[in-house]
Order: C-alpha cells, then sequence, then structure tokens
C-alpha cells in the first residue's frame, strides 16, 4: 500500500490533547460483523503509553454472536482456553478527529498474539493479506462501496421498546433521487456528510431512495483498505449522529418486504505506474480485468457468506427487486450480480450482492481472492447478459444461509485464499447465527399458528 497522510498526526494529536480540545481517544477494530469494538482512553495516557505499546483486548469479541452471547466451536477463544487477550496495535495512519464526539479522536487497530503474530481470522488482517497477495502482482484494488440506510423518527430507545414494529419512516413515500424527499431530513443528512468530511472522509453526494425513509451518502473511492476502515467508521458515526439528533437509522439488509439496503462496492485495479490495469488503449476491458471479472463469477456461490452474511441478507435477492439473483455480468446492467461501468481510467465494476449489513474487510477480500483466481487460473470471461437476467438461464446465487455456508466450507478456492483457520472460523460463525434462528419462535409463526392451528 503507498504511504498515506493520516487526516490528524501524532503530533498535531499532542498539541490538540495540550490545548484541551482533545481529551479522548478511542481505540477500536471491526469485529465479525464490521461493528466498532474497543476503548475509550483519556487522550494523556493514550500518548504516554497506548500509542507505543498498544492496549488490550478479550479474544471473544472475535468469537462471539451478534448479540454479544459467549459460543462454541471456535479454536482461538472459548472457555477451554481461558478466553485470554489479544494485543491491540494502533494502525497511525487511520488517525482522525471524529467531530460527531466532542473531543474525541479515534484511531483504528491492528490485532496481534501475544508472541506477535498477527489474528489471522481479524476482518482488517484477512483483508490485508488479500491485499499483499495482490500487491505481488504489481496491482493495488480502488474500491468505493455505497451503502443505503432508513430512518426512522423515533428513538433507538422508543425503537427497541416497539419491538421494531409500527416505527415511522423519515419519509412516507418513495424518495428515490427527489430532491424534495432528502430536503425533509437534510438537516440530517447534512451533518452527518459535514461531520464525515470533518473526519477525513471526501463526501460525493447524498440521494434518496426507494424504501420510505430509505437514503444514502456516498464517498469518492480511495485504497481498499482505507475505504473499508472509513466505510466502519461512517456507519458507527451515522448511528451515533442519529441517535443524537433523536431518530434512528438501519443498515440491516432487508428492514421489510420493500426494497432492501444494498451496499454495492466497486472495485478497479490501478497497476505500479497508477494507471487503471483494467483498462486496455482503447478504454475497453483489458485481458486482466476479463480474467479478474471471470475469477467474481467463478467464485461467487462459494464467497456469498462474505457478502451476505446474516439470515437476514438473503432476503434481499428477489427478482426484479435491484438485488441480484444471477450469476452473471453485464454492462450497466443493474439486473446482473456483477456490473461493468465507465470507461477508461474510470473503468470498474460493481458487485450489486452486499447489502447494507456486510463487513466491508470481508467483502473486499473476497473480490480480490477471487479476482486473483481468475488472474492465476487465466479464466476466461463468458459473454456479458444482454437483457433482464432475471429471467435468464443463469446459477442462482445462494438463497439461504446455510446454502451459502455449506458452499463456503467445502470451498477450495477459498481455502486455498484464506486458509482453513479463517474457513472454520466464519463457517462457524454462520453456524452460531442459524442454530439461534432456529431455535427462535417468529412473529410470522405466531400470526399463523395461535388460533388457527
Amino acid at each position: 500500500m503507498a504511504d498515506r497522510t493520516p487526516p490528524l498526526g501524532v503530533e498535531e494529536l499532542r498539541t490538540l490533547v495540550a490545548s484541551g480540545e482533545i481529551d479522548t481517544v478511542v481505540l477500536a477494530f471491526p469485529d465479525m460483523q464490521g461493528r466498532l469494538q474497543g476503548k475509550r482512553f483519556a487522550a494523556p495516557f493514550f500518548l504516554d503509553e497506548v500509542l507505543h505499546h498498544g492496549t488490550e483486548g478479550c479474544n471473544y469479541l472475535l468469537a462471539v454472536d451478534a448479540e454479544m452471547n459467549t459460543v462454541d466451536g471456535y479454536a482461538m477463544s472459548s472457555w477451554d482456553n481461558g478466553y485470554g487477550d489479544f494485543a491491540m496495535h494502533p494502525d497511525l495512519a487511520t488517525l482522525r478527529r471524529v467531530p460527531w464526539n466532542e473531543g474525541t479522536a479515534l484511531v483504528i487497530a491492528d490485532l496481534g498474539w501475544a508472541d506477535g503474530s498477527p489474528v489471522l481470522a481479524a476482518p482488517r488482517q484477512i483483508l490485508r493479506r488479500q491485499l499483499e497477495r495482490l500487491a505481488e502482482h504489481q496491482l493495488t484494488a480502488q474500491v468505493g462501496t455505497e451503502l443505503e440506510f432508513i430512518v426512522f423518527k423515533d428513538t433507538y430507545e422508543q425503537a427497541w421498546n416497539a419491538g421494531y414494529r409500527g416505527l415511522t419512516p423519515a419519509n412516507q413515500y418513495n424518495v428515490d433521487y427527489s430532491v424534495l424527499g432528502t430536503g425533509r431530513i437534510e438537516p440530517l443528512l447534512r451533518r452527518i456528510r459535514n461531520e464525515m468530511a470533518g473526519a477525513g472522509l471526501t463526501v460525493e453526494s447524498a440521494k434518496g431512495e426507494c424504501n420510505p425513509g430509505q437514503h444514502e451518502i456516498a464517498f469518492r473511492y480511495d485504497e481498499a483498505l482505507v475505504t473499508c476502515d472509513q466505510h466502519a467508521i461512517y456507519k458507527t458515526g451515522a448511528k451515533e449522529i442519529a441517535a443524537q439528533e433523536g431518530v434512528s437509522l438501519t443498515f440491516m439488509a432487508k428492514y421489510n418486504e420493500r426494497e432492501g439496503n444494498s451496499c454495492h462496492i466497486h472495485l478497479s485495479l490501478a497497476g505500479a505506474d497508477g494507471d487503471n490495469a483494467m483498462c486496455d488503449a482503447d478504454g475497453g476491458m483489458s485481458q486482466l480485468m476479463r480474467h479478474f471479472l471471470a475469477g467474481q463469477l467463478a467464485a461467487l456461490r462459494e464467497f456469498s457468506l462474505l457478502y451476505a452474511p446474516n439470515i437476514n441478507s438473503y432476503k434481499r435477492f428477489q427478482p426484479g427487486s435491484f438485488a441480484p439473483t444471477a450469476v452473471a455480468w453485464g454492462h450497466d446492467n443493474r439486473t446482473c450480480a456483477l456490473r461493468v461501468v465507465g470507461h477508461g481510467r474510470s473503468l470498474r465494476f460493481e458487485n450489486r450482492l452486499p447489502g447494507g449489513d456486510v463487513n466491508p474487510h470481508l467483502a473486499v477480500a473476497g473480490m480480490v481472492a477471487a479476482g486473483l483466481y481468475g488472474i492465476e487460473q487465466r479464466l476466461e470471461l463468458p459473454e456479458p447478459c444482454p437483457g433482464n437476467a432475471y429471467t435468464a438461464d443463469f446459477e442462482h446465487v445462494p438463497t439461504t444461509l446455510r446454502e451459502a455456508a455449506e458452499l463456503w466450507e467445502t470451498s477450495a478456492i477459498a481455502k486455498d485464499a484464506f486458509g482453513d483457520e479463517v474457513v472454520a472460523h466464519y463457517r462457524n460463525m454462520a453456524r452460531v447465527e442459524l442454530d439461534a434462528f432456529d431455535a427462535a419462535v417468529t412473529d410470522w409463526e405466531l400470526r399463523r399458528s395461535f388460533e388457527r392451528m
């Protein structure tokens, strides 16, 4: 990866701490679900101790379910091995202010064991490893994520107490591209945009979406690891800002039976000269891109667990929903799982599988690994889908987490790219979620069965 100037330098942080402008530093890492987990430090203590030596966190943070319950099946962390610590080392390239929390800076951590070795199953390390493999080909990945969310006028506490039913969306009808619709909640959107800019993210735009209360804020693409770190920071920050404004927002993949929250991921490759390696001399698709895209198709079903990691994720994949069902690619074709867009230096492809619940580090790692498989195997790209992929004769993306987990577990491509430890770790994550869901009694069952069965 290229050297970067961080949004906030250490010496500038020292000056801000000395003046009292910053009093708190958050050190956090993305967990399996893509959430930021970590600690808040008194800023002077961070500068004196944590900056140089890091800190510790319980290793169960990469071995719990979404509700932070301890569960079995993880090799790295269990009751049998005592739930010890791993080390959290600040990555100072990520140091930044977070304007939505007064007097606060934040830095992302890398995780390591006591002997100095990296925690292989940590999402950030998984992505780093794939980017290192890509660098062996003199390539770097440029990535942009497009993350949708739905805003409700209820607070998070009110939503919890209501069982997340009967909530009031911020817009009452489809506001896709509507300036009037975004204007209805512009104070919230403006605050998120401006304060993300204050945190070092480059904001491009905000627009309305189809589901009542649904919106999207877009950010400029960047190097893969930078984009994924910023994605996690934005997702946390947007929720915190919404809470401060007395509203709530959700990134869950499928809140209701209408349009779900997507997270389309755009990826291009830069060569050693910095130019777009995906385009040829005429501005069209290079042979490298064709191999890379063919790898996406070859691994898409087996890597779906990385793109759609939750039970709810698979509710998005419905015909005519703008979420894909076909393992297909096309030129500017939104019915396909993979959509090629742009021309010349902007040429790239878009993975349309991920929803708003995706862990960006894992998804991008999957896209890079799939592309490398295509390059190394010199896979040939099939013809594009020219029409409606929903009704054409293509393989179907997995329709359940159970199917995706089984494909992942038996995938030779995954084992070769990520290693047995990582494959087993995330297979267990899926098992835990499936076991919890299989044991739950849902509202759907109660409505259909309480009286009539």
